[in-house]
């Protein structure tokens, strides 16, 4: 199984709006690829951040889906949308696999 999670920081006044964001995403992955997200806020350390965390059967699922992303006019007009709430150039991804 393949944990893939991503961080983002969130903008300052943009919390709300990157909730809201991060939960329009879920439901898009749900609906359309069957993969669920879970939404993450830190407990402690830096609280501006947001992350989300899905798993996939193996890489070979996961990229399946990166590849459908590309050209999905739905998932791109969202984030376009909440491009402002981001902190520019905070994005991270992390790929696990679980034992």
């Amino acid at each position: 199984m393949i944990a893939f999670i991503r961080t983002a920081c969130i903008a300052p006044g943009k919390t709300r709006s990157m909730i809201e964001f991060a939960h329009e995403i879920a439901t898009h992955f749900k609906n359309t690829y069957d993969v669920s997200l879970e939404i993450l806020l830190p407990v402690g350390g830096n609280p501006s951040r947001i992350a989300w965390s899905g798993r996939y059967k193996d890489l070979a699922a996961m990229e399946m889906v990166t590849l459908k992303l590309t050209d999905d006019k739905a998932y791109w007009a969202l984030v376009e949308k909440h491009t402002a709430d981001f902190v520019p150039g905070s994005l991270h991804d992390s790929i696990w696999r679980t034992t």
